[in-house]
């Protein structure tokens, strides 16, 4: 983040504005909406800025800008379009520890002024750092079609019922409830058509039947591959709904930060070859925290009813009596493959997929391998990267040929992914080749090799047609 955004209360605080042309109209309409007292210095000062300033105690002060001048003011702004004295007032705010906004002019900011959509109370800004002040304009056009103005009223009658609705609700936890019902119900409907008495009448009757202590929910929530494009608008819902997040150890710090703020994040995600939480442990804090009133988001990464253990979650939930949903995600093998521009099924090459879990030598073993070897189907094959050499065997050793394509897929849909390509035959070579690293997809059949013409989703991606020295792979 370049810069901390931030809502200053400027009522009664002092203001300086250097320049006195319409820029600094501009400026000086905005600080005066927001209840600054304002001092403008400029040799030349616009009819405008002096009819606006008449009567409200603000300072005109027609002359050149002196350093002394920032002294006093919580803000300056420096809008003369003159390079020198933008410096120079940047300068001597820096100085006196005042944040600065040249207009225009990043070089010369402490802050930034964002474009502003105003439903007061309720104020959206937006910022590009500087970078594209236009794109940002543009986005604010979009966010003004997308807000109602009557979301203001909205926004007052909440203001006036804080105290009422603090009072009937001891916890933070009914509060918030009680709000989220407010905001997703009736209520909110009437009160930005303009129904206030309507919405009050509704926001009495919900605060009656209002009940303490009430059970939460669960929500076992598919995260997708990687990509936070790929979230589902439902998944990204709940995320900004819950009060805890459970998330796996491969969910993505950009999924995780679309997120309620406030919310608690525990990481539940099972370490490779360490015994730390347990699924039986997993189930356990997730009906406690369900139990306790919390609205919980069980975030997996794919899809949690695909090799995500979300079935014995489910069991455990209802085995407790508490509510919970499953939203499904987008599972790794479509999405990485897609990615890799990888048909999971074509019409000429595979009439099928399979997707297989290789975690542990116990899963490898109970495949039905003659099934699995038989040509003109597609094996995705999850968590597989420590068993490589068994499933490489296994397959040829049951008929499948040694020629047949395959396409490891590393970090898939992220902006990490590599995808390595070669047969059957050298998969463990082609592995150690390239170092090939968990998380990672493995696809075998003739679909892999159409990966190497497609384009797939993400063409700037590494593409590894890896050709491995079978010299030096098996030297000593």
């Amino acid at each position: 983040m370049d810069y901390f955004p931030a809502f200053l209360d400027l009522r009664d605080r002092s203001c300086l504005i250097v320049g006195g042309g319409a820029v600094a109209e501009r400026k000086y309409r905005l600080l005066a909406s927001a209840g600054a007292v304002i001092t403008v210095v400029a040799p030349d000062i616009s009819a405008a800025i002096a009819s606006l300033a008449a009567g409200g105690g603000h300072l005109l002060l027609r002359r050149e800008f002196r350093a002394a001048d920032v002294a006093g003011h919580w803000l300056v702004v420096s809008a003369t379009g003159n390079p020198a004295v933008e410096q120079a007032v940047y300068r001597a705010a820096t100085a006196a520890g005042t944040f600065c906004n040249g207009v225009d002019d990043v070089a010369n900011c402490s802050y930034i002024t964002p474009a502003i959509v105003d439903r007061s109370p309720v104020i959206v800004a937006i910022s590009s750092g500087g970078a594209a002040p236009v794109l940002a304009r543009k986005l604010r056009a979009q966010i003004e079609l997308l807000l109602p103005v009557g979301l203001a009223k909205l926004a007052s009658l909440a203001r006036a019922w804080r105290e009422r609705v603090s009072n009937r609700c001891s916890d933070l936890l009914s509060r918030r409830r009680f709000w989220e019902a407010v905001f997703d119900g009736p209520a909110a409907s009437m009160a930005i058509a303009g129904d206030v008495a309507g919405a009050e009448a509704a926001m009495r009757e919900l605060l009656q039947t209002l009940r303490a202590g009430e059970s939460g929910e669960a929500w076992l929530v598919g995260a997708g591959p990687g990509d936070p494009g790929l979230l589902t608008i439902r998944a990204l819902q709940i995320l900004q709904t819950a009060d805890v997040i459970l998330h796996d150890r491969l969910v993505s710090e950009e999924v995780l930060g679309l997120a309620r703020r406030d919310a608690d994040r525990i990481s539940v995600g099972k370490t490779p070859g360490c015994r730390v939480n347990s699924q039986d442990e997993i189930n356990a804090l997730l009906v406690g925290l369900v139990r306790s009133g919390k609205r919980v988001c069980r975030l997996k990464g794919g899809d949690p009813f695909i090799f995500g253990r979300g079935g014995e979650e489910a069991e455990a939930l209802r085995g407790a009596g508490l509510r919970y949903q499953v939203v499904p995600g987008i599972t790794a093998a479509a999405g990485c493959s897609a990615y890799a521009g990888i048909p999971l099924t074509h019409r000429d090459l595979s009439q099928s997929v399979t997707l297989i879990t290789a975690h542990g030598k116990d899963s490898v073993d109970s495949l039905d391998w003659p099934a699995l070897a038989r040509a003109k189907q597609t094996l995705a094959f999850y968590m597989a990267v420590q068993r490589f050499a068994d499933l490489m065997n296994m397959l040829i050793d049951n008929g499948r040929s040694a020629d047949t394509p395959v396409a490891i897929i590393e970090n898939g849909t992220t902006p990490r992914q590599r995808v390595i390509r070669g047969t059957l035959g050298q998969l463990t070579l082609l592995a150690d080749a390239n170092r090939v690293a968990a998380p990672a997809m493995l696809i075998v059949g003739e679909v892999a090799a159409l990966g190497a013409e497609l384009p797939g989703t993400m063409p700037h991606l590494s593409q590894n047609y890896a050709k491995p020295d079978f010299r030096v792979a098996n030297k000593g």
